[in-house]
């Protein structure tokens, strides 16, 4: 059998009585790692020694110059707990009692040597208990203080009440949440922190109970309720009990957070929630239900409103002489008030349309209104072309918004329409002229975008961008208005990647058929889609 390591320190005089020691030790199955010294000072330095773990002293009684009860004072100052057994053949009874109670765990004759592996045995086992035991009390000991730490610091109200609902501890939280000194709520029943009355504007059905018969309704899960500070204002509370017995009595620890601030805020979002809704229904009876019948033209327009709602808006504006405007406009912000705006520009741009095939003096006329409506932080940047089928050409302005295009049969972008003038609504005085006209031919196509298409964004931070869009042009022009409409706002959710989309998409798609195409579509091209 394999013998078991001992790591043992020898106070003797005697080599030979060492030597015998040591002899029984083996013989009872150790493997003993020995060291012998002789003086006090060579006793303390072993013993002080971090390096060397002591399982067993073993002492002689008398020593030149000391005795065994003076080395086991050195034990006993270091705070070590290592067994300590006087072995010796010249004291009596009384000294060896008075060692025991000195602090000695056995003592031994030499002569008598039979106990020595057993009391070796039987003392290691106990000092490993007593470590056992010490390391459970320090543990316990760190849980208290880690449970007072959390008590104490707790953000949170914590309180403790007995079955009857009377409050026995309190920490510091108490005071933040309810106003109370801890201390002042002792003794008191818990129905203190409860609403005397119920405002009328509160719906007490939202809420569940603290209490039930002036006991607390501890087997209700975590809840919200209302609490009343002692200035008598009224909160939510977010509130939970745990039940445990404590010599047999049963206690209740309530954990109480103020979630008062947190319902403000779901209010205020449910709030904007509906303003959002009410916008989004706003923006969308806005738009047309049908783009207009014009000879030569395919058209499509579209608009795929963000979550939150924004303030684009497309129109098709019939104008004097068989004219038509074609107008995509962007309100900034989110919300009723933008969507208002989209409203209110609508209703202008359509009345003046009915006056004036020019876009300068529509915008013009436009601005004046917007800019007395209109506070520092709002503005509308909008681009309308007005197309004369006669003449089949455009002229347009361009207020602030991004350009439009003008691409023929291929989908290569011929004319880009850039803004030639502010947004609307920045200052009443802004004069706005018409640019162009362009002549388009019989398969030449325009479109007008929002800035939510090119700014749409993937998760690597880059942007769906002009370039792209000008490249599903150039792969859509075999495809109706509406199809290639349709196709582009796909590519540009697609390129999201999956984030939500940040703000409305919108756009109007015009295709020239030529009358040996119209009806039919054209070649397709070899390009990529983006």
């Amino acid at each position: 059998m394999e013998k078991q390591p001992l790591t043992v320190l020898i106070l003797e005089d005697s080599e030979f009585d060492a030597v015998v020691l040591e002899s029984l030790l083996r013989k009872g199955g150790y493997a003993p790692e020995i060291l012998r010294v002789e003086t006090l000072d060579d006793f303390a330095a072993a013993v002080s020694d971090e390096s060397r773990q002591w399982d067993i002293i073993l002492a002689d009684y008398n020593l030149p110059g000391f005795q065994a009860p003076a080395a086991l004072a050195a034990l006993q100052e270091s705070g070590k707990d290592i067994p300590f057994i006087i072995i010796s053949g010249g004291i009596g009874e009384d000294t060896a009692v008075e060692a025991m109670k000195a602090g000695a765990h056995d003592y031994l004759m030499k002569g008598q040597l039979t106990r020595l592996v057993p009391a070796v045995e039987r003392e290691i086992r106990e000092s490993r208990n007593r470590q056992s035991a010490r390391k459970a009390e320090e543990a316990l000991r760190r849980s208290e203080r880690l449970s007072r730490l959390i008590l104490e610091n707790s953000k949170d109200a914590i309180i403790l009440t007995d079955f009857d609902s009377v409050i026995q501890l309190a920490n510091p939280a108490v005071e933040k949440v309810f106003g109370y000194d801890r201390d002042s709520i002792v003794g008191k029943n818990i129905s203190i922190l409860l609403p005397d009355k119920i405002p009328d504007d509160i719906d007490i059905s939202e809420y569940g109970p603290i209490t039930h018969n002036s006991r607390i309704a501890f087997d209700q899960p975590a809840h919200e309720t209302l609490g009343q500070r002692r200035d008598r204002s009224i909160i939510v509370i977010e509130i939970s009990f745990n039940r445990f017995d404590i010599g047999g009595k049963p206690y209740f620890a309530a954990f109480i957070r103020d979630i008062s601030a947190r319902k403000r805020a779901e209010k205020e979002l449910r709030s904007h929630e509906e303003q959002f809704r009410v916008a989004r229904e706003i923006q969308q009876r806005l738009f047309p239900k049908s783009p207009p019948t014009i000879e030569g033209m395919d058209i499509a327009g579209a608009s795929i409103p963000a979550l939150i709602s924004g303030g684009d808006y497309y129109d098709y504006l019939q104008m004097p002489g068989g004219c038509w405007g074609f107008v995509v406009a962007d309100v900034t912000g989110h919300g009723v008030g933008p969507a208002m705006l989209t409203a209110e520009t609508r209703a202008y741009l359509r009345l003046l349309a009915r006056e004036s095939t020019s876009p300068a003096e529509i915008l013009n006329q436009a601005n004046k209104v917007l800019a007395d409506d209109l506070d520092y932080e709002r503005y509308i940047t909008a681009i309308l072309v007005a197309y004369n089928p006669a003449t089949r050409s455009i002229i347009w302005v361009n207020a602030g918004h991004p350009p439009a295009f003008v691409f023929d049969s291929g989908g290569s972008v011929r004319t880009a329409l850039e803004p030639n003038g502010s947004p609307l609504g920045i200052r009443p005085e802004t004069p706005y002229r018409d640019s162009g006209p362009v002549t388009l031919n019989s398969t030449d196509g325009l479109m007008l975008y929002s800035d939510g298409i090119e700014e749409a964004r993937n998760e690597s931070g880059d942007f769906f961008s002009r370039d792209r869009l000008e490249l599903w042009l150039r792969h859509s022009s075999a495809l109706s208005a509406d199809d290639s409409l349709n196709g582009l706002l796909q590519a540009a959710s697609l390129f999201r990647q999956g984030l939500p989309q940040a703000d409305d998409m919108t756009a109007i798609i015009v295709k020239g058929q030529s009358p040996a195409n119209a009806g039919g579509n054209q070649d397709s091209t070899d390009e990529e889609a983006p």
